[in-house]
């Protein structure tokens, strides 16, 4: 393994800033303790390097020495295989942290990014797009409540499916979707007052504002 370098956008308009994905992987490394560098890649000119990294122009991705991964939870498991501070080591233990890992962004964050994109461009309202999108978003939000209302972590201990579904999760939290859930409030509440993540986050919106 070599050098990590986290890639991201050298400026986003000030909506999306502290809930861009590249603060998935910012705060897996400080939970790690892996020392990593930012590059930034413009926002407005996705040159042929950009895609060559990332082929839909998104962001975030992560070199480690010759390796280029992109999309977050991909880039999450390898970062979860280099440090027992974000995976598991127990087997079981690990194969619920990866099933959490791609029940966050596959079953919660279907549901969370389509009606947290609604809500950012005021499109909620009384409509049947809207009406559809809340009702799908609450019965993922009613499955998982008695979920976390047992548990502490996802996988017992803190681990890459937290990172993941707490960022799904705080998209909802952003605008007080999370009322009536109790459980799932306290969860987003006690995984972002961890150390690692107040860094990651200031880092983040350091990082975009400086680039006003």
């Amino acid at each position: 393994m070599g050098d990590l370098i986290l890639t991201t956008f050298d400026w986003v308009p000030e909506a999306p800033r502290g809930f861009v994905r590249d603060i998935r992987v910012r705060w897996a490394l400080e939970e790690a303790g892996l020392p990593y560098r930012i590059k930034s890649t413009p926002f407005y000119d996705r040159g042929d390097d950009h895609f060559a990294h990332q082929p839909f122009g998104q962001v975030p991705w992560l070199t480690d020495g010759d390796l280029s991964i992109f999309e977050s939870g991909a880039i999450l498991l390898h970062l979860g295989d280099r440090s027992g501070a974000l995976m598991p080591v127990d087997t079981v233990k690990r194969s619920e942290a990866v099933q959490w890992l791609f029940a966050a962004l596959n079953s919660v964050e279907m549901a969370s990014l389509p009606w947290a994109i609604l809500k950012f461009s005021d499109g909620a309202g009384d409509t049947p797009a809207w009406k559809f999108l809340d009702d799908f978003l609450k019965l993922r939000l009613q499955r998982l409540e008695p979920v976390l209302a047992g548990r502490e972590w996802l996988a017992g201990t803190f681990s890459i499916a937290d990172i993941a579904m707490t960022d799904a999760l705080r998209l909802v939290d952003r605008f007080d979707g999370l009322a009536q859930y109790p459980a799932c409030r306290d969860y987003v509440a006690r995984a972002a007052s961890r150390p690692s993540f107040v860094r990651a986050h200031a880092d983040q919106m350091a990082h975009f504002a400086a680039g006003d």
